[in-house]
């Protein structure tokens, strides 16, 4: 996808600020520091539209960016990081759920895990929360360069089984470094919105 538009638009806590001009959305869910960010910065080509950051637990909103003028990416906080209140974390839980049960506009959830590892009890907490919400899922394998080429398909067919993957879901390993991964990315993807 050619992308010539990216924007931040607004950073959203509830429903009364969600956009509303009914562009189709793309949820981005995964553990704090798992790379989102990163990956929304490869797939569009941009350094640091997305900001990364080495302090887990930064991104606290619904983050929105309109891409193309077509449809929302949009950033929602991440997961499994302790230094976070319980009352922090259950604020959270609340505008997350708001979002995912109320959202008509919301197409897909893109799901980002490491790869290297297996999926964490957190991983597979999510996974079924989208599955309980009917949701379709795309699972985004990051830091696919950091593995043994040989040993790729091994580690796909782990994290499908730990999730207890729905065969309709897709799971893609990916690369924010070397854009292994982007174009199949932009391509499931792609499914949603047309």
């Amino acid at each position: 996808m050619k992308i010539t538009n990216a924007e931040f638009t607004i950073s959203a806590v509830s429903s009364k600020q969600y956009p509303n001009d009914l562009l189709p959305e793309i949820a981005l869910a995964g553990r704090s520091n798992v790379g989102k960010s990163s990956f929304i910065n490869k797939l569009i080509q941009r350094k640091s539209l997305a900001r990364t950051s080495s302090k887990p637990g930064k991104t606290q909103t619904l983050n929105y960016y309109k891409i193309n003028n077509q449809f929302y990416f949009v950033d929602v906080p991440g997961y499994g990081y302790a230094q976070v209140s319980k009352k922090e974390r259950e604020k959270w839980g609340q505008m997350m759920e708001e979002y995912f049960q109320t959202r008509d506009t919301l197409r897909a959830v893109i799901l980002i895990t490491d790869i290297r590892h297996e999926p964490t009890r957190d991983d597979v907490q999510m996974y079924d929360y989208l599955k309980y919400f009917s949701l379709d899922v795309i699972v985004i394998a990051t830091k696919a360069d950091k593995i043994p080429k040989g040993k790729k398909e091994q580690y796909v067919k782990r994290t499908r089984k730990i999730l207890q993957m729905e065969q309709t879901d897709t799971i893609i390993a990916f690369s924010a470094q070397t854009g292994e991964g982007k174009d199949a990315a932009w391509g499931a993807i792609r499914h949603y919105l047309s």
